[in-house]
This record gives C-alpha cells, structure tokens and sequence, in this order.
C-alpha cells in the first residue's frame, strides 16, 4: 500500500506561479513514477506531469517552458510559474506502483485573469 498526501493550489492570478506538493508513504520502494494529473470542468483528465525514479520526465505540451516537476525521496513538487485562466483544474497527485495508482484527495487551482 502508497499513501499519497497532496499541499498547496489555491488562488491565483494570471502569471502567477504556484506550488504543488506531493508525499508518498507506505510501501514506496514499489513506485515506479509519480505525477500529476488535472481535470477542468467539462474537461476530460489530462496528464499534466510525471517524472520517474530515475528522473526522466514528462510534461504536457500546454506546460513546457512553465511547469517543472522534480522528486526527492518520494516528494514531488510540481512548480507552476506563469500560471493561465486555462490552468484552472483540480490537480491529482499519483503513484504509480507495477499494477495500479494510488492517487491523492486532489487540490483545487484557480487562475484569474
């Protein structure tokens, strides 16, 4: 079993930036990569990021240049600079072990413009 324990989001303007935290715990020798997911209302669920144990990431193409995932014993953080109106979702932390994820509560980001 992986629990996964997810801080920050909330509020913020358009070119803002805003951090995302991510712990696991439990059995996290099985993990093989963490990330991050989002959905918007109305929206289908899109990968936002992800890195792995070895520190291969991977970014969607709506991110590159602004976000920037990084680990650390388990820890994720998902920095989120130059944040758009179109970066509004909740935001899914997950662990992703060989047969299933373990996945976060998930955290609300509102950007105003």
């Amino acid at each position: 079993q992986v629990q996964v324990v997810e801080s920050g989001g909330g509020l913020a303007q358009a070119g803002d930036s805003l951090t995302l935290s991510c712990a696991a715990s439990g059995n996290i020798d099985s993990i093989i990569y963490m990330g991050w997911y989002r959905q918007a209302p109305g929206n289908e669920r899109e990968l936002v990021s992800r890195i792995d144990t070895h520190g291969t990431t991977i970014y969607a193409q709506s991110v590159k240049g602004r976000f920037t995932i990084s680990m650390d014993n388990f820890k994720t953080i998902l920095q989120m600079n130059s944040l758009k109106f179109e970066d509004t979702a909740i935001y899914s932390c997950f662990a992703r072990v060989r047969d299933r994820a373990y996945w976060g509560q998930g955290t609300q980001v509102t950007v105003t413009s």
